[in-house]
């Protein structure tokens, strides 16, 4: 921007007005916002920003301010803006507090130097506010992905290599769990270490490992994989180790190299690792130590270098207790463990996930893309899922199958979810009946004989809060940004309720 000092005083004064008329906008508009100092120090927040302190950890505000904001905020990119010089206009930010749009902004001196930074938040619930750029930066992503997937096949064509299919924009969510387990994924990708995926069955245990792969520094070599609870315990050993040539009746007389060989150099996803037998167990626990192995039938240790991605959908902490899996593997492989949320802990997620399945179910079939009505919609998201994202994938596309039009409403949803034995519940949007007077009594008192209902109606209203407070966070066993996401309330206020209970 030209300097101010050498514009006329009138053009001066239009400047300064515009620049103070922004910020007092930007200000009562925003969610939130702060003020750092050129050394990244916290000197400045508004009132709207105050609300996510406790969700931050920090019950005072001087706790707050005055502080390095790398050390109060997480994953904060302010350094970026005051080491560059260059705003950062729209960024998606996660951290305790939930996830934000945000904008960040360079403050300078008359001399153009960057003396701070301003951070706006802009929205505080982009799931709900953004969802239609959500949806189709989602679909964006998912083209890019199948035209990346394409790329990589014919890679692998030629190379006879197998590499990761998802990434972690093929994870979708923005839930506060969806989001917590891509941050821990994220993490777990910048690691070595073994990775224990924990979660119901079909929860999207297998995405995640090739998603951590991808972002690892092994995405260039190959991504294996082996479902335990599909091979027999008598071939266990040979998928994993391979044999050597006629190592026994009927063996390959070139041999064949075993899982772990093929994953040299990259990763080994072991799926339902619960399901492997107690024998194969120690053998593995001894590859992964030692970092070799023996195929059936040799005398020759092979050297290999690999990562090990673990999953399994059983409680390995039992099995352990039964005798069931061994515990020193158990503690070899629980490193990094990471849960992943069965859907009915996301539920705010189910309308971007049906778009997306709807997307695939419509290029499988080569029919449009289903369409569902509210009262569908409200209907799937009101379903326990047992079976998760596959079962509801499953219920989509018999619906979107037996359909003679594009659009499916929720009776034709009733009779899949009915034939399909899925537990039928209905929705939370079931509207509510019209409340009816109570008969008087020859007193002129209503009759009845709840005494309850003859408070005051904040109370009774107050105390239902208190309920449905404290049934959300049983519910979520304790997760305040998840029981804040049921209840449909922004985290401060459920705070603030929290503290006057």
């Amino acid at each position: 921007m030209e300097n101010m000092d050498s514009l006329p005083r009138d053009a001066q004064s239009i400047l300064e007005l515009a620049a103070r008329s922004m910020f007092d906008l930007f200000a009562n508009a925003s969610e939130g916002m702060m003020l750092v100092d050129r050394a990244a120090r916290v000197v400045w927040i508004n009132d709207q920003y105050k609300r996510f302190l406790p969700a931050l950890g920090f019950e005072r505000e001087e706790d707050f301010v005055g502080h390095p904001v790398s050390r109060v905020v997480q994953n904060t990119q302010m350094h970026q803006v005051l080491e560059t010089g260059k705003p950062i206009l729209i960024d998606l930010l996660t951290n305790k507090a939930g996830t934000f749009v945000v904008s960040r902004i360079p403050l300078r001196d008359a001399a153009g130097q960057v003396i701070g930074a301003l951070g706006i938040v802009l929205f505080d619930h982009p799931e709900t506010t953004l969802q239609p750029l959500i949806e189709k930066f989602s679909l964006l992503q998912r083209d890019l992905d199948d035209a990346r997937r394409e790329l990589a096949t014919q890679r692998l064509r030629q190379s006879g290599q197998r590499q990761s299919k998802y990434t972690f924009a093929s994870f979708i969510g923005l839930s506060a769990a969806a989001v917590e387990v891509k941050r821990q994924a994220r993490r777990a990708a910048q690691s070595s270490s073994p990775v224990l995926l924990l979660g119901e069955t079909g929860t999207g245990k297998e995405l995640l490992a090739h998603a951590i792969h991808a972002a690892s520094a092994r995405a260039a070599g190959p991504f294996i994989s082996v479902n335990i609870a599909a091979v027999p315990d008598t071939l266990l050993e040979a998928e994993f180790f391979g044999f050597a040539p006629g190592a026994f009746t009927g063996a390959d007389r070139k041999g064949r190299d075993g899982k772990f060989r093929l994953a040299h150099g990259g990763t080994l996803f072991l799926d339902e690792i619960g399901d492997m037998p107690l024998a194969l167990q120690s053998k593995l626990l001894r590859a992964l130590q030692e970092g070799e192995i023996e195929p059936l039938g040799s005398n020759k240790l092979i050297p290999i270098d690999i990562r090990v991605i673990a999953a399994t959908s059983r409680d390995l902490t039992r099995l352990v207790r039964d005798g069931g899996f061994r515990e020193d593997l158990f503690y070899r492989l629980h490193v990094l463990p990471i849960r992943v949320p069965p859907l009915r802990e996301r539920r705010a997620d189910i309308a971007a996930l049906l778009e997306a399945l709807g997307e695939d179910v419509a290029l499988r079939s080569g029919m449009p893309p289903p369409e569902l009505s509210s009262d569908a919609l409200a209907l799937l998201e009101a379903q326990p899922w047992r079976g998760n994202i596959r079962e509801l994938r499953n219920v989509l596309e018999q619906a979107a199958m037996r359909s003679d039009s594009q659009r499916i409403d929720v009776q034709q949803l009733e009779t899949v979810l009915r034939e399909s034995g899925v537990q039928h519940i209905e929705p939370a949007s079931t509207p509510v009946a019209p409340v009816q007077a109570l008969p008087q009594t020859a007193t002129g008192q209503a009759a009845t004989g709840d005494s309850a209902l003859l408070r005051p109606l904040a109370e009774q209203v107050a105390e239902l809060e208190r309920r449905a407070i404290q049934a959300a966070l049983h519910a979520n066993q304790g997760n305040k940004a998840a029981t804040a996401k049921m209840l449909g309330m922004a985290r401060a206020t459920l705070y603030a309720r929290l503290e006057s209970a």
